[in-house]
């Protein structure tokens, strides 16, 4: 396994949630965020809540050092501005984690009950990719509302990446 590359992915991760809550989510009217969605799990805000608790749901069962309060995905209130403290802090546990990696930390089985043969570089990709399919649900839910969005891909944010 390699570090450096969870390292990577995970800059990609946090970056695409970022760029999609400040391009679109930050500001988007209130009808359009709270929207019922018959697809997935529901409105924008829903999701977005979603995507934020498995983060910290997973990291915490790592052994990331979490936000004591957990999000309620399905009443995580109106407030933009708090949900977005709260993703940060989520988020800055991630990085600290992810940071810290070792080669030994990967392979570990630090789990229990029905996830205790997954190992931790196992567990980093699946919270990644479920990121990724989120957030390809948010783009399309997006794109329906009007907005003009744009590509996730992880190419796209290597050559960024290159570019700085």
């Amino acid at each position: 396994m390699n570090v450096e590359a969870f390292r990577t992915l995970y800059d990609y991760h946090i970056s695409e949630n970022r760029k999609i809550w400040q391009r679109h989510l930050a500001d988007l009217p209130e009808e359009v965020w709270t929207q019922p969605l018959d697809y997935s799990i529901g409105s924008l805000r829903t999701q977005i809540a979603h995507l934020i608790s498995v983060d910290h749901i997973w990291f915490l069962d790592l052994g990331a050092p979490m936000p004591e309060e957990e999000l309620d995905q399905k009443n995580p209130g109106k407030d933009r501005t708090a949900l977005r403290a709260y993703w940060d802090q989520v988020e800055e546990a991630m990085r600290s984690y992810v940071n810290n990696l070792t080669e030994e930390t990967l392979a570990s089985k630090p789990l229990q009950g029905e996830d205790a043969e997954l190992t931790v570089w196992q567990v980093l990709l699946h919270v990644a990719n479920h990121g990724t399919d989120h957030r390809a649900q948010i783009l399309r839910a997006l794109h329906d509302a009007g907005e003009n969005t744009g590509p996730q891909d992880l190419v796209f944010y290597l050559y960024e990446q290159q570019e700085n």
